[in-house]
């Protein structure tokens, strides 16, 4: 932390206390793992509401999907706020609303609750999902701004679902404790985002307007936001459904064991991202989408043979599909984008992202309802493999853009 003081009418007057870079880097990489914590934090605490409220699995997957259908919502009316207003200002109202969901389902006395929840979730991942991202990129380096992001991602993953299922399984009020946790988690870290610099923007005076792109990125930021949107998809399976699919598969009550299973798919996107050795973009875009589409596969024909090594390996490379699919992408935006203009692009690239899993949660929900889990499951392993094979497409096609490494301006 570091203390400034100016001079005005003639006397010195200190200053409001700001963060320093490193610190700054820190605090704006732990807003970015609170979005990934929120969205999985509900994932061990699924099957429990099913059976003390008598839910399906379509209703289930709507309390999920609710989640990414208002982030959409926000990020399209809202999604270059911190453009105008500042990254500091938009995170401290997204972390406020994370924190009053979260609180929420803290104290749900029914579903409507959840619901009301996983919206206030919404919305505050909406607002700080751009400047977050941006903010990482501008306190931290071009090179390393991806590789931090994701492992940020990977770390707030396996911590909801890891502490959840420990919670869950080990504390007491297991629908209730974990959310408190979270929430004071969450109220200190608003706190500690109350100290990032207040930079001036200079884009002007904001008012809600759809998204737009420059046109001199929109080849690049479509290949981007193809690989995005198959990488986020992955979590529909993983914390929609996945929960369900580990319990079937593990043959365990235990959430905790439940849990651990799951995150394997977080722990191999982390691993991948920091021992990666940086191929250029459009390389580890061509290897995330295979390694997603096989993954996929794998996934099928766990659930069809009841096998947990086979689901193992299965979440091993899909999260080893979405690190790389998430860092390329992100890299190429982060060179495209212009800087005045980088919170509303990255919200953008979240928006098609959020979309896509929204969607997909809804008709799986509903064919797991209809069918069964195992249908719903080959479907959305179908679906994600169809979108890794457009991934691989669009790399292919637009060369120019995708040329420098990842990461590099």
């Amino acid at each position: 932390m570091q203390l400034s003081s100016m001079v005005a009418d003639g006397g010195t007057r200190a200053a409001p206390i700001v963060l320093g870079r490193r610190a700054s880097l820190w605090v704006s990489a732990c807003v970015v793992a609170h979005m990934l914590w929120t969205s999985a934090a509900p994932a061990m605490a699924y099957r429990i509401y099913a059976q003390e409220w008598h839910l399906s699995h379509t209703m289930t997957t709507g309390i999920f999907a609710i989640y990414p259908i208002v982030v959409v919502l926000v990020l399209v009316g809202f999604g270059d706020l911190s453009d105008h207003i500042g990254r500091r200002a938009t995170i401290l109202m997204g972390l406020g609303a994370s924190l009053a969901g979260t609180v929420l389902f803290a104290v749900a006395p029914n579903v409507l609750w959840l619901f009301a929840g996983r919206a206030l979730m919404g919305t505050g991942v909406g607002l700080t999902a751009g400047p977050s991202i941006a903010a990482v990129m501008e306190f931290g380096t071009a090179r390393h701004a991806p590789m931090i992001t994701t492992v940020a991602q990977a770390s707030g993953f396996a911590a909801a679902l890891l502490l959840g299922g420990a919670l869950i399984e080990y504390a007491p009020w297991p629908t209730r404790l974990s959310f408190w946790v979270l929430a004071a988690l969450l109220a200190i870290l608003l706190a500690a985002a109350w100290f990032l610099p207040r930079r001036a923007t200079g884009a002007g005076h904001w008012r809600p307007t759809l998204p737009s792109l420059p046109r001199e990125m929109r080849k690049t930021f479509a290949v981007a936001a193809v690989a995005m949107m198959t990488a986020y998809t992955h979590g529909v399976l993983v914390l929609s459904l996945g929960g369900q699919v580990a319990h079937d598969l593990v043959g365990s009550p235990n959430a905790f064991v439940n849990g651990a299973v799951l995150a394997v798919f977080p722990a191999v996107l982390g691993a991948v991202s920091v021992v990666g050795r940086r191929p250029r973009a459009k390389a580890a875009m061509t290897l995330g989408a295979l390694a997603s589409a096989t993954g996929m596969g794998l996934l099928a024909a766990a659930v069809a043979f009841r096998s947990l090594p086979l689901f193992l390996l299965a979440t091993a490379t899909s999260g080893a599909g979405y690190s790389m699919l998430f860092v390329s992408a992100l890299g190429l935006v982060n060179g495209a984008a212009p800087a005045a203009l980088r919170g509303g692009v990255l919200s953008m690239l979240n928006l098609f992202a959020y979309l896509s899993m929204g969607a997909v949660a809804l008709v799986l929900g509903a064919v797991a309802t209809a069918w069964s889990l195992a249908v719903a499951i080959d479907l959305g392993s179908g679906v994600i493999a169809a979108l890794s094979l457009i991934t691989i497409v669009f790399a292919a096609r637009i060369s120019p853009p995708i040329s420098p490494p990842i990461g590099t301006p």
